[in-house]
């Protein structure tokens, strides 16, 4: 059973299909795309189309430069149906138990069992937002859509990672912005993207957070280096004075449905012995982040962590 749609699913559904398992993915969302149909309208990919493919299937050119969002969705729809990935589409899991032959994976639309049990159900719905009483409107990253909604008003990004300097680059033309950040943005170097990234963080051990938290794609770099794009430190009284506060502060991984489990540590993280939690050799973890595999959430990165653990799935399952 793989929990989750999107391409930490379909990447897992590719090697169970090349290894003869069979396997069924549910997926919480009504069509295919996985969060990517949710971002903001201007969202575009850290590399190009010839970097940013699934295992088996390259993602078809874009001609202009970084593919956008919904090149994505289309080119995960397509690989789905390329793929004849065995989707149940519009199903929430609720929770994941133990039974004696398995485990139980409880849904809106009634209860299975699986042998193992791949969760990919990503972060993007469990954004993390500071709890502030500010006058203005509050919203996420995953609330915002296009930057004309915010046409002439006091805008707030708080958030110093690509996130933030995204959607601040997006409202710098329109709004009266102001860009918030715990420290002096890092930008890595400006040739380097998706795939530098995921080149570096196969080969370091402490991935590429010593070297910068932004990637300077188009957009910020114009933004940046034209003078518009500048951070100031937190300020509690700005906040307190503009019409919209922003927070792009980050994910945390969605993992209510395995709570019955009892499988978090003291820090509230799953231990996890490559992608297999540690308490419970039937479930795996699959593109969460560096914890669960070198950019495993990236389009390029899930792949090898993925096959690795079909691999070791396979072997239990003798």
């Amino acid at each position: 059973m793989v929990i989750g749609g999107g391409q930490a699913g379909l990447a897992a559904a590719y090697y169970l299909r090349r290894a003869g398992i069979d396997h069924v993915v549910l997926d919480a969302q009504v069509s295919p795309g996985g969060a990517w149909p949710h971002g903001w309208n201007s969202l575009r990919l850290f590399s190009v189309a010839r970097h940013s493919s699934l295992p088996g299937r390259p993602m078809p050119p874009f001609s202009d430069g970084y593919p956008t969002a919904q090149h994505v969705v289309d080119y995960l729809t397509a690989y789905e149906k390329r793929y004849d990935v065995p989707v149940h589409r519009s199903v929430r899991v609720s929770s994941v138990s133990r039974a004696d032959d398995g485990l139980l994976v409880h849904t809106d639309a009634g209860t299975w069992t699986a042998r193992h049990v791949i969760s990919a159900t990503g972060t993007w719905w469990r954004p993390f937002r500071p709890l502030m009483d500010l006058p203005g409107r509050q919203l996420h990253t995953v609330d915002y859509r296009d930057p004309l909604e915010f046409a002439g008003r006091k805008v707030v990004v708080v958030g110093g990672g690509n996130s933030g300097a995204q959607i601040a680059a997006d409202l710098v033309p329109h709004t009266s912005l102001t860009w918030m950040t715990r420290r002096p943005p890092r930008y890595l170097p400006d040739e380097i993207d998706g795939k530098a990234l995921f080149d570096i963080a196969g080969r370091r051990a402490g991935g590429v957070g010593e070297l910068g938290d932004i990637v300077a794609v188009p957009p910020v770099r114009e933004a940046r280096d034209s003078g518009l794009l500048v951070a100031t430190p937190m300020d509690t009284g700005v906040l307190a004075e503009v019409d919209v506060v922003i927070w792009s502060t980050g994910f945390r991984p969605v993992l209510g449905h395995l709570s019955p489990l009892h499988l978090r540590d003291e820090r509230g993280r799953v231990g996890v012995d490559g992608t297999t939690a540690v308490g419970e050799p039937r479930l795996h973890l699959l593109g969460y982040g560096g914890w669960t595999g070198a950019a495993s959430a990236t389009l390029i990165g899930v792949g090898p962590t993925a096959k690795a653990t079909v691999a070791k799935i396979a072997t239990s399952l003798g």
